[in-house]
């Protein structure tokens, strides 16, 4: 297999497929891993198994193609990219989490400029760089600054974030003065600064460079609160269940539909795999929709959109059930 980034841990995948015999193995990889799959069905296929890789988005570990792992006759998926979830799957899955190989200390380095003028850092990070954790951590500490690294216990390890879950920034939000977020891009690190309204720096050890979040934050804020503002002038909504592994929350559904109905307006059930703007186009006599699934949609591709897609905490907003100062204060990014 060709040199990359990521630990794939090869021999690990090759001595699970024998140890358990498998003949069907499903391989699941995140969007920026696919390119990868060809050389992974290689491994696989050599240890003896049939390899057949999931072409499908996969958005984490609530995401795991456990029913197409059934009906293709899968013995055992292979799922990279992300950490167990600590809940027992029903055909057997081997998470692999593709921890990055290079040093993260450059860019931790390049962020202390930028946290000069604070004195208590809350560390987090994704699955990919948790293992360096550590290093980042004595980086700061030579560099005379108080490290704070959050456990809510909700996640595998402490300090980690994913895209639908900050807890363990959450917990320690009001011991720090600023999040360091280490890792790639600007998704987690704007969850991190959404969810615990604290200043975010990106440490980011791909690009070898260090910067600040909080304009990105302001947009983001900006945006939702427009269209919480004009999915408020609605009548008929559709309230969004997601079909994924872990992200069926029905009861969630059942209560916003009651509210809905209590403060004279309709609320309309559809179940989805995919949240799509292209599914939701085929429903043209609702208004709005209310999403109870991934609360990262919101984020991520809330523009293309063509009417109002709100979150499930941003729903209680417009049905006056708590204010978006509120909202902001404790924390924009949770469903």
């Amino acid at each position: 297999m060709r040199k990359s980034s990521y630990d794939f841990e090869i021999r690990k995948v090759r001595d699970e497929i024998i140890k358990r015999e498998a003949k069907i193995i499903l391989i699941q990889l995140p969007e920026g891993l696919k390119l990868y799959g060809p050389k992974l069905a290689e491994v696989v296929e050599n240890a003896g198994g049939l390899a057949i890789i999931h072409g499908d988005p996969c958005y984490g570990a609530c995401d795991v193609a456990t029913v197409e792992a059934e009906r293709l006759g899968a013995d055992l998926i292979i799922h990279y990219g992300h950490s167990e979830m600590m809940e027992k799957e029903v055909t057997p899955t081997l998470f692999i989490e593709a921890k990055m190989k290079g040093s993260i200390k450059i860019a931790v380095k390049k962020a202390i400029p930028l946290i000069k003028n604070w004195g208590k850092i809350g560390l987090v990070t994704t699955v990919q760089h948790i293992h360096k954790l550590d290093d980042a951590r004595r980086v700061l500490l030579d560099a005379g600054k108080v490290i704070i690294i959050g456990d809510a216990g909700r996640l595998k390890y402490a300090g980690q974030v994913i895209g639908c879950d900050y807890s363990n920034a959450k917990i320690v939000s009001a011991e720090v003065d600023v999040f360091l977020f280490v890792g790639g891009g600007r998704f987690h690190a704007l969850g991190v600064a959404l969810t615990t309204a604290k200043p975010t720096i990106v440490a980011d050890p791909y690009e070898k460079r260090a910067f600040r979040i909080e304009d990105g934050c302001e947009k983001v804020l900006k945006k939702r609160w427009a269209t919480i503002h004009e999915a408020g002038k609605s009548k008929n909504f559709g309230i969004l269940i997601g079909l994924k592994t872990r992200q069926k929350r029905l009861d969630k559904a059942l209560t916003l539909k009651s509210l809905l109905e209590k403060a004279g307006k309709k609320g309309t059930l559809i179940a989805l795999k995919e949240i799509t703007p292209e599914a939701l186009m085929q429903f043209s006599t609702l208004d709005a929709f209310i999403n109870t699934a991934c609360p990262r949609l919101a984020l991520d591709n809330s523009r293309n959109f063509h009417k109002p897609l709100l979150n499930s905490n941003e729903a209680l907003v417009i049905l006056g059930k708590v204010t978006w100062e509120e909202l902001c204060e404790k924390g924009w990014f949770e469903n």
